[in-house]
C-alpha cells in the first residue's frame, strides 16, 4: 500500500476495540484521515510521507516491541531538519486535540447509550445517590434540607497550565459539535458528507490556527479565557441542572413536589483577585475583571429576555393574564399598537429596559440590543427576579404551567446563581505583604512601634485591640509605599464592590502562606479600614487561611484553636453563620514533602480540624487547592470527594480547577454538566451516607504514618539534600524554556533564584510531565515500601493489601500512583537526562531516579495485587498505552531540539519547535501542571 492510500490514521485505540468503543474507533479514523489529507494537501506528498513514515515504524515498535522499528524510528527522527521537525510535531500534536476530542465525545456518547438503555444509575449520578439514600431511610426531606443548606462550588483559577489558545480551543469546540451532529438521528448520504465536508473545513481551520500564543497574556486576557466557560457551559448548564435536580427529587419523594431547592452549585474565581505573587492583579485590574464578569452575566439575561418575548406571544383574548402581570405590563415603555393585547411582551419589553438601565448603572457593556424606552434601573437581583416570577406564577395560574418551565424557569434560576456580578471572586493574598501593609500603617500612626518586630504574642494582642475599637488606621495625608498603596486600593475596591454588587461579589479574603494567628487578624485589620468588618463583630469578608507547607499542615489545628479562641475574631466567624474556611494547599504540600506525605499530612490536618472545629461548635468548610495532575493534588473529583475523612465534607465543600482541566471539564457542555453532576454526588454520598462510616484501623494509620516518614526521608533527600540536584533539573527538563510560552501572567518564581524552594508548583510539576518522568507523583514510595516491610517481615504484604483493600484513602492515593507511572517512561527520561553535561552528576541522580522508579511499580503491583499497571482501568490503560506512539516521538524531537536551542542555535524553528513539543505532550498526557 502507498502512502496515498493510507490517510486512515489509526488512533489511541487497539485494533480488538470491543463493539462498543467502534464508533470511537471509526470517529479517530476519520479525523486522522481528514488530518492526513490536509498535510498532504497544505505541505505536500514529501512532509507527508515524512509523517506517515515516522508515524508507522513509532506504532509498529509499540504494537510488535520491533527492535528493528526502534533504530529505524530514531534515524527517521534524527535526520530531520529544525523546519521539518516543526512539521512533525504540529501532525503529532494536532493529531493529539482531535484524539482527545474524540474520546471526549466518546465519553458523552457511552453515557447517553446508558441512559437510553435504561441501566441501573451509575455511581457519580445523582440518580445513583438518591437511590443509595433511599436504601438506608434517608427521608426525602432530609435530602431536600441538604440541598438547600449546601455549598458546592469549583473555583476557577488563572494558574498558567493551559497551553492551548482559546482560539484553538473554539475550533475544536466545532469539531466536537460537528461529531456530535453526525450520530445524532438518522442521517441521509448527503447529510453524511455535508458534515464530513464540514469537519474537513474545521480540520483545515485548526491546521492553519498557530497552537501558540505571540505574546504573553495579560491578566485581562486570563479573565476573559475564565469568561468563556460562562459561554460554553455555566450560564445554560447550570440551570438545566437545576431543572434536572428539581424534577428528580419530585419524582423521588412527590411530598416535596414543587418546593425549590437553593442554588447551593456556585462557581467561584480567583482570575483578578489573586495577587499572591502576581504584580499584574491591581484594585484597577480588580475593578475591570467585575466589570466584565458583570457585562456577561447581563448580556446572557438581556438576550434571554429577548428570546423569551419572541416566544410569549400570549394574546389576553385568548387566555387570563393574572393582575400583577397586568400592572407590569402598564408600566412597560412598550406602547405599540401591535403588542396591545399581548401582556407578556409588553411586561418583557419593560424588564429588558430596566435591566438594560442597571446595566449601564452597574458599568457593564451596553446591550447590543437598545430597549424599547427607558427605564428606571433594579437595585438588586432580587428586584429582577421578583418581576420575573410575576410572569412565571401569571403562567402558572392561567393554564399555561408549561410555559413556565422552559427558558422562563431557566433564567429565573440563572439569575439567583450568578445575580449581577456573575461569579464570585476570591481574593487572596500572601501573608508576607499583608506584614508588611500593617507594619506601614502602625507606623503611621505611631511612629517607632516597629510592629514587624515584635513577638507573636505582642502581634496578636496589638491586632485584637485594633479590632474592638473605632479608629482608623489610615492617614490620607500619609504617603504610603507603592506596595501599601497598592494593597488598600485593592481593598478599597472591594468594598466598593460589596456595595455596588453585592457580598456575594467577594465573599472570601484568602491568607496564603499562613503561619501564625496574627496572619489572619492581619487582614482582619485591612478590612476592617474599608468597613468590611467593624468593630462590633462583625465581618463581610470570610477570611481563610491557607496551610500549604507540610510544616504549616503540621500546625494548622494549633493555629485554628488559638485563633477560634479569640473573642473578636470568634464574634466575625458567628456573623458569617458560625462558619469558617480552611484551604489546604495540595501543590505546595507535595513540592516541599512528595506525593504520599502531602497526602498523608492533608489527611492528619482534615482529621485534627475536624475535631477541632466540633470542640469550638464551630461549621468546617474546606477548600480544596487542588491542580491538575496527581503531584499537585488532582485526580477525579468523585472518588477524591469519598476518599476524604469522616466529617470533613458535611454538605460544604469548594476545589481549585486549574489550567488545562478547566477546559477538559467544561469547555463541552455535556462534560461541563456531568461534571458538576459528579462533584454534587459526592458531597451528597460524603455528607449522608457516610456519617456512619468507621474510622480506619489505627494499624493502618501507624502504618501510613511510617510509610509517609520514610517517603519525607527518600524524597527530600533527593530534591533537597543531593548536592546538584537544582542543576540537574535545570538541565533535563525544560524548566528554562517554560517561560517562553506566553501561557499565564504570573512569574514562575516567587524568587529570581533558581532554588527549587522559591519555584512555583505549577512549572515543577509541567517540567517533570514533560520529561515523563512525573515524579512528583510518585518518588519515594518504592524505598518507603521496601523500608517499611524491612521492619515488619513476615505479615507486612498481607497488613498492605487490607489496607490497600479496605481504606479508601490509600486506595485512591495508589490509584492516582498508577495512573502517574502508567504515562511515565524512564526510556524518554533518560534522554532527557543525556541533557546534563556533568556525566557524574547525571549517573548519580538518574540512577536514583531509576533505580525508585522500579521500586515504586514494584510496591505498587504487590500491594494491589496487579500484574501490570492500570490493570484495574483497562480503558485508561488502553488509551495511554496507544498515545505513546504519538508521544515518544515528540520527545525525541523536543530533546534534539534543546539541545540545539542550548547551543545557541540561531534557527527560529528550534524555539517555535521546542514550544510545539510542550503543546503536543501536555495534549497526548492530557495533563501538563
Amino acid at each position: 500500500m502507498t502512502h496515498q492510500d493510507q490517510t486512515d490514521v489509526p488512533g489511541p485505540l487497539p485494533n480488538a476495540a470491543s463493539d462498543k468503543d467502534l464508533p470511537l474507533l471509526d470517529d479517530i479514523r476519520l479525523l486522522g484521515r481528514l488530518l492526513g489529507d490536509c498535510v498532504r494537501e497544505q505541505e505536500g506528498a514529501d512532509i507527508f510521507d515524512i509523517i506517515e513514515d515516522i508515524r508507522q515504524t513509532s506504532i509498529r515498535f509499540y504494537r510488535d516491541d520491533d527492535g528493528a522499528a526502534k533504530r529505524e524510528l530514531e534515524n527517521f527522527l534524527n535526520a530531520l531538519d529544525p523546519e521539518h521537525a516543526v512539521q512533525v510535531v504540529r501532525a503529532f500534536s494536532y493529531f493529539s486535540h482531535l484524539a482527545n476530542i474524540a474520546e471526549d465525545q466518546h465519553h458523552i456518547r457511552r453515557t447517553r447509550a446508558h441512559d437510553i438503555a435504561g441501566d441501573a444509575p451509575r455511581a457519580g449520578t445523582i440518580a445513583n445517590a438518591l437511590e443509595h439514600a433511599g436504601l438506608v431511610g434517608i427521608s426525602g426531606a432530609a435530602i431536600r434540607a441538604f440541598f438547600n443548606e449546601a455549598l458546592v462550588s469549583p473555583v476557577l483559577t488563572a494558574h498558567p497550565t493551559e497551553v492551548r489558545r482559546k482560539s484553538t480551543m473554539r475550533h475544536e469546540m466545532e469539531v466536537a459539535a460537528q461529531l456530535d451532529n453526525r450520530e445524532r438521528g438518522h442521517r441521509t448520504p448527503a447529510e453524511l458528507a455535508a458534515i464530513e465536508e464540514q469537519l474537513r473545513r474545521s480540520v483545515l481551520t485548526v491546521w492553519q490556527t498557530n497552537l501558540l500564543r505571540q505574546s504573553k497574556l495579560a491578566v485581562r486576557d486570563e479573565v476573559e479565557n475564565g469568561l468563556s466557560y460562562y459561554d460554553f457551559t455555566f450560564l445554560r448548564e447550570l440551570p438545566k441542572f437545576y431543572a434536572a435536580l428539581e424534577d428528580r427529587l419530585d419524582a423521588h419523594d412527590p411530598d416535596g413536589a414543587g418546593d425549590p431547592i437553593s442554588s447551593f452549585l456556585r462557581v467561584g474565581s480567583w482570575i483578578g483577585g489573586d495577587r499572591d505573587g502576581n504584580p499584574f492583579v491591581t484594585a484597577e485590574v480588580l475593578r475591570q475583571t467585575l466589570r466584565m464578569q458583570s457585562s456577561r452575566a447581563f448580556a446572557f439575561y438581556l438576550d434571554e429576555l429577548h428570546e423569551l418575548g419572541g416566544e410569549l406571544s400570549l394574546s389576553s383574548r385568548v387566555v387570563g393574564v393574572s393582575a400583577a402581570l397586568m400592572a407590569l405590563a402598564e408600566q412597560s415603555p412598550d406602547t405599540s399598537s401591535h403588542r396591545a393585547h399581548e401582556p407578556y411582551r409588553r411586561t418583557i419589553s419593560g424588564l429588558y429596559a430596566r435591566l438594560a438601565a442597571t446595566a449601564v448603572k452597574f458599568g457593564a457593556s451596553a446591550p447590543s440590543r437598545h430597549p424599547i424606552g427607558e427605564a428606571a434601573p433594579y437595585d438588586t437581583p432580587a428586584e429582577f427576579s421578583a418581576d420575573l416570577d410575576v410572569i412565571r406564577l401569571s403562567l402558572i395560574e392561567n393554564g399555561s404551567a408549561a410555559l413556565a418551565k422552559g427558558r422562563l424557569r431557566h433564567l429565573c434560576r440563572a439569575v439567583d446563581c450568578f445575580g449581577f456580578h456573575l461569579a464570585s471572586l476570591d481574593l487572596r493574598q500572601n501573608s508576607a505583604v499583608h506584614e508588611r501593609t500593617i507594619a506601614e500603617l502602625f507606623e503611621a500612626v505611631e511612629p517607632g512601634i516597629n510592629y514587624s518586630d515584635k513577638s507573636e504574642d505582642e502581634r496578636v494582642a496589638l491586632l485584637v485591640g485594633e479590632l474592638t475599637t473605632a479608629r482608623a488606621l489610615l492617614r490620607p495625608s500619609w504617603s504610603y509605599s507603592d506596595e501599601t498603596a497598592a494593597e488598600l486600593a485593592v481593598f478599597d475596591a472591594a468594598a466598593d464592590a460589596h456595595a455596588l454588587l453585592g457580598a456575594r461579589a467577594i465573599p472570601t479574603a484568602i491568607i496564603s502562606n499562613t503561619t501564625n494567628v496574627s496572619d489572619l487578624l492581619e487582614l482582619a485589620v485591612l478590612l476592617k479600614q474599608v468597613g468590611l468588618v467593624v468593630p462590633e463583630g462583625r465581618s463581610a469578608v470570610n477570611m481563610v487561611p491557607l496551610f500549604e507547607t507540610i510544616e504549616d499542615l503540621r500546625n494548622c489545628v494549633t493555629i485554628m484553636d488559638r485563633l477560634l479562641s479569640i473573642p473578636q475574631y470568634r464574634e466575625c466567624v458567628d456573623s458569617l453563620g458560625g462558619v469558617q474556611e480552611v484551604m489546604l494547599g495540595y501543590s505546595d504540600s507535595n513540592k516541599d514533602g512528595g506525593f504520599v506525605t502531602s497526602g498523608w499530612e492533608l489527611y492528619k490536618a482534615e482529621i485534627g480540624l475536624i475535631e477541632l472545629f466540633a470542640r469550638h461548635e464551630i461549621k468546617l468548610r474546606l477548600f480544596h487547592g487542588r491542580g491538575g495532575t496527581v503531584g499537585r493534588g488532582g485526580g477525579p473529583s468523585y472518588e477524591a470527594i469519598l476518599a476524604q475523612p469522616v466529617g470533613a465534607v458535611q454538605g460544604q465543600i469548594r476545589v481549585t480547577e486549574q489550567g488545562e482541566i478547566i477546559s477538559s471539564k467544561y469547555s463541552n457542555p455535556d462534560l461541563g454538566r456531568r461534571n458538576l453532576e459528579a462533584m454534587t454526588a459526592a458531597t451528597l454520598e460524603a455528607t449522608l451516607l457516610q456519617p456512619e462510616k468507621t474510622a480506619p484501623d489505627e494499624r493502618y494509620l501507624e502504618t501510613m504514618e511510617q510509610l509517609s516518614a520514610h517517603t519525607f526521608a527518600a524524597y527530600r533527600g533527593l530534591v533537597y539534600e543531593t548536592e546538584g540536584f537544582e542543576d540537574y533539573f535545570q538541565a533535563s527538563t525544560v524548566i528554562s524554556e517554560i517561560s517562553s510560552l506566553n501561557i499565564g501572567s504570573r512569574p514562575a518564581s516567587r524568587i529570581q533564584s533558581g532554588k527549587i524552594e522559591d519555584l512555583r508548583a505549577i512549572p515543577w510539576v509541567f517540567s517533570w510531565a514533560q520529561c515523563r518522568l512525573m515524579l512528583p507523583g510518585w518518588y519515594g514510595f518504592g524505598s518507603a515500601v521496601e523500608a517499611w516491610s524491612a521492619q515488619n517481615p513476615g505479615d507486612g504484604l498481607a497488613h498492605l493489601r487490607a489496607m490497600y483493600r479496605d481504606w479508601p484513602f490509600f486506595r485512591t492515593q495508589l490509584s492516582n500512583m498508577d495512573m502517574v507511572l502508567a504515562k511515565s517512561s524512564i526510556a524518554i527520561a533518560s534522554r532527557y537526562a543525556a541533557l546534563v553535561e556533568d556525566e557524574a552528576l547525571r549517573v548519580k541522580i538518574f540512577g536514583r531516579i531509576r533505580d525508585e522508579w522500579r521500586a515504586s511499580i514494584d510496591a505498587l503491583l504487590k500491594i494491589s495485587g496487579n500484574e501490570k499497571l492500570l490493570q484495574g482501568n483497562p480503558l485508561l490503560e488502553r488509551s495511554i498505552q496507544n498515545r505513546f506512539p504519538y508521544l515518544d516521538p515528540l520527545n525525541h524531537i523536543q530533546v534534539e531540539m534543546l539541545k540545539q536551542y542550548r547551543q545557541n542555535s540561531n534557527d527560529p524553528n528550534v524555539l517555535r519547535g521546542i514550544q510545539l513539543t510542550i503543546n503536543g505532550i501536555s495534549a497526548g498526557l492530557r495533563n501538563s501542571g
